[in-house]
């Protein structure tokens, strides 16, 4: 069920969640991402530069508006493996609202491009390919989608990915910043990430609210659709990530003039499978020569997750 936005009910809005949302005039359906600790956590694990650190805080925000959609419970896996000096990012999804993500990158390159927030993500993730797994899981079968990353960013490749899939047309932003957090007295920067995603769609049965996905079909482009969608674009980054702006009264603020309904809140969470018992499994298929190989100093193998970056340690004995 959906309910109309207005200008108030900031306290039922809160970070690391979506918020699925339609308008009413122009028939378009959304979604709204809004994270704090989630993206923080992610991305202070891996201490990558700053560059790096804001092109996969916006993977986070677009792959949990993707992974949002499913209607079933499995996972959705975005990545992308381009020529550019982060050559390889992936976010797991995994339902209802787990996250989870890691890159590779030439940290000579990325450390060329300075420090700034202010990043040409086209320029550092170079040419290349995104690829959209979805996993329903079950032993089902796996659907993936490919597009070409031509020099630009996430947005625009996340626009030709529903053009060449689904003919649909979408809006999509993209936003990530600092935040000095004050309220626990460290001064510490924390990352904060937010998305925006707009498709167009026409109602099913003629009826003039529809409070369920399914209720649609795809749209083409008309008045409606330009109308809305110069609505998202008067978006700012800023607002995307403001702790104190409410998700629901960006929303109310943006497109308030077409009317806007908002579903329940799906709440996000940082997640990993790894553990000790895991990694000692995969550890038992290796030979014992190999095994030798990756001793350290110590004595010790240690592997440490791609993911979380936590470490697991094993004598050898």
């Amino acid at each position: 069920m959906s309910a109309a936005v207005h200008g108030n009910g900031d306290h039922l809005d809160r970070d690391n969640c979506i918020v699925p949302f339609s308008t009413v005039q122009s028939r378009a359906l959304g979604r709204l991402v809004r994270l704090g600790s989630v993206v923080d956590d992610i991305l202070s694990r891996h201490n990558y530069p700053t560059p790096v650190s804001i092109v996969l805080g916006q993977a986070i925000a677009l792959t949990a508006m993707l992974g949002t959609t499913l209607k079933f419970d499995g996972d959705l896996v975005l990545q992308t493996k381009t020529d550019g000096p982060l050559g390889f990012l992936v976010v797991n999804f995994s339902t209802p609202g787990e996250l989870r993500a890691h890159a590779s990158f030439d940290a000579d390159a990325v450390a060329k491009l300075g420090d700034s927030m202010v990043v040409n993500a086209g320029e550092l993730i170079g040419k290349g390919y995104l690829a959209i797994t979805i996993d329903p899981g079950g032993g089902m079968d796996r659907y993936q989608g490919i597009v070409g990353m031509e020099g630009h960013g996430l947005s625009t490749a996340a626009h030709t990915y529903f053009r060449q899939s689904e003919q649909l047309p979408t809006f999509t932003k993209l936003s990530v910043a600092r935040f000095q957090d004050r309220e626990d007295g460290s001064k510490r920067e924390r990352w904060r990430a937010g998305g925006l995603l707009l498709q167009h769609v026409s109602p099913v049965g003629g009826k003039e609210h529809k409070d369920d996905e399914d209720d649609y079909l795809l749209g083409e482009e008309d008045d409606d659709w330009r109308r809305v969608e110069m609505l998202a674009q008067t978006v700012e980054d800023h607002e995307m990530v403001d702790p104190t702006l409410a998700p629901k009264r960006l929303l109310y603020r943006l497109f308030h003039e077409e009317g806007v309904r908002a579903a329940q809140e799906r709440e996000l969470n940082v997640f990993c499978r790894c553990s000790q018992e895991r990694v000692q499994n995969m550890l038992q298929s290796f030979r014992r020569e190999d095994m030798e190989d990756l001793r350290d100093e110590n004595g010790e193998v240690v592997v440490t997750c791609e993911f979380c970056n936590r470490s697991y340690s094993f004598p050898m004995t």
